[in-house]
This record gives structure tokens, sequence and C-alpha cells, in this order.
């Protein structure tokens, strides 16, 4: 299935606001106990905050019969910052089109590579895109914390060959 994109509107706040609490409750919930899914939807309660966050960035909107499905945000042409799914569309694509869009997006605007702090239910997903695994981050939100990992992805041939690289150097060091 393909999804319509489109880019944020103030108006979508309110529903992506929705969109992130039912993505983390539910889609997350073999990661994360319950009160490190409820700290991490407080992140979005201060929705005038989300919005001049989503407004900042390149936020993009999967829709679905015109309503939001989907959503991601880059930041500095360089870093995924946030990208959730309705559960009811995980799998189906929405996600794929969005991160896609993105790293199409940001290659023509320059950039050699993008980041993600990427949580453990999302991990597969990044990895999907060739994204690699650079450090284990530890985030506290509300006292409780939350384990995600920083994940890097070449956008251009030069840059895969410094990853590379980067990644035997640091191999060779382990042995």
């Amino acid at each position: 299935m393909t999804f319509p994109l489109r880019p944020f509107l103030a108006t979508d706040t309110f529903a992506l606001a929705e969109l992130f609490r039912e993505a983390v409750y539910d889609l997350a919930s073999e990661h994360y106990d319950e009160d490190q899914r409820i700290a991490w939807m407080s992140t979005v309660n201060d929705e005038e905050a989300l919005a001049e966050r989503l407004q900042s960035q390149l936020t993009l909107v999967a829709t679905d019969a015109g309503e939001p499905a989907a959503f991601i945000s880059l930041k500095d042409n360089a870093h995924i910052d946030l990208i959730y799914v309705l559960p009811g569309f995980a799998r189906e694509g929405a996600g794929t089109d969005l991160i896609e869009a993105i790293m199409k997006i940001a290659a023509a605007r320059g950039a050699q590579t993008l980041t993600a702090d990427v949580s453990d239910n999302a991990k597969p997903f990044f990895e999907a895109f060739d994204f690699v695994p650079e450090k284990r981050n530890m985030v506290m939100i509300d006292e409780e914390y939350l384990g995600n990992t920083t994940m890097r992805k070449a956008l251009t041939d030069k840059s895969k060959a410094a990853m590379d690289a980067a990644r035997e150097q640091a191999m060779r060091g382990k042995s």
C-alpha cells in the first residue's frame, strides 16, 4: 500500500500527538514497561511545544483517507527526530514511504549521512534501511530510564566507505 505524503500543518498537532501516544503505548510494549511508555508519551503533552518542534523541522505526514496515519520529522537535514505510525498502519508501508522520502530529500539537499536515536522496537525497521548502530543511550524522562540506540546511515558512496573504514578500524582495536 502506498500512502500519500504531505507537509505538516499546524492543524495536525492534536492528531499527531494522539498518533504518537497510540504508537508508543501499543507498539513499544514488548520493549518498554507501562511506566516507561507513560513517561515517553508525556513528552507530547505540551502540544504548543510539539507544534513548534514539528514546524521547525521538515515534517511529513502520511495519510489514509486524508487522515494522518504516520509522520516523520527531519532536524537540520541530518537527523530523523521523530517517526511514528498509528498501530493500525504498522507494517503496511506508511513508515517505509516516509523514511524513503526523507532519505531522498536529505540526499538531494546534500546530506552525506542521516542519524536517528532509535527505540528498541524501531531498531529492526531502521536496520532494514541500512542504518547501523553507533552507540547505546539511556534517556531519563519523568524519572524513568528508556534505552535507545543512535544509528547512522550513509547516503553517499563516499560516506559509506568512510563508515566501513571506521567500523573496520574499531573491530581491529577489539581483537
